[in-house]
């Protein structure tokens, strides 16, 4: 029988070059669990490695984590990508990597991009500049994620940077987009059905929070029959919109 969970599923960690050191993932399970939130996705730009750990935090606080990236385009669109399991998004981990150029155009720090473990100890730092655009184009990237059975979401179409608005100024009709999203500033329903490009997808919206007081500041609710990452694709994927809502 059908229950409604809520979800925030763009949360960046500290492995995000723009995210602050203290959004570690115990720090993250820990402030999802006092909001009452089922469901949480960190979706870290162009890597998915600190997902694994959020995992085997939240499961023993009883939270659901979808395996997620935030994956940047070679014509700088950002593009929210969930997956069913983890080796899914890995695989495409390992794509989006290998398409990131080694060189940022500013001085990079990569110290800022720590790997941690459950305790919050540093394993490892990414050396890439994960801010960076890859080289993949967007109808590729939606593509190679689908291919993985994934789900691409359009992120904040709202925002005048890196929304596939403000870089491309239109939603290509052949782009198999499966949501967009709006960002927190946007205030109602009728606001975020305005941002809505022509063609009509699944509406949601989520905190893409990068401090620890960020998350859950916008959350969807997902009405399923379990709360699993299969459940919330299967829901994107068939369009249900009746059994998603952006709480406001």
């Amino acid at each position: 029988m059908a229950d409604t969970f809520r979800a925030d599923l763009h949360i960046h960690s500290c492995l995000s070059p723009c995210s602050e050191l203290d959004m570690t993932p115990r720090n993250i399970v820990k402030r999802a669990k006092g909001l009452g939130l089922d469901i949480i996705a960190v979706a870290d730009h162009n890597t998915a490695q600190n997902v694994d750990v959020t995992d085997r935090i939240a499961s023993a606080e009883g939270i659901i984590v979808v395996p997620a990236m935030e994956i940047t385009s070679s014509e700088e669109v950002h593009l929210l990508a969930l997956f069913g399991d983890l080796d899914s998004a890995l695989g495409m981990q390992k794509i989006v990597l290998d398409s990131i150029a080694p060189i940022a155009a500013y001085k990079h720090d990569e110290q800022s991009q720590p790997i941690v473990n459950e305790n919050d100890e540093v394993l490892s730092f990414n050396p890439l500049p994960l801010i960076n655009a890859t080289s993949i184009s967007l109808s590729d990237l939606v593509r190679t994620v689908h291919e993985r059975d994934g789900i691409a979401i359009a992120c904040h179409i709202d925002r005048e940077a890196f929304s596939i608005i403000s870089q491309l100024g239109f939603v290509p009709e052949e782009l198999e987009l499966d949501a967009v999203e709006v960002s927190p500033r946007v205030g109602s329903l009728d606001e975020a059905i305005s941002c809505m490009p022509g063609k009509k997808f699944p509406l949601v919206s989520f905190s893409d929070s990068h401090h620890p007081s960020d998350i859950g500041r916008r959350i969807t609710e997902f009405t399923i029959d379990k709360p699993t990452p299969e459940h919330i694709i299967k829901c994107l994927r068939n369009s249900d919109m009746d059994k998603i809502r952006i709480v406001f």
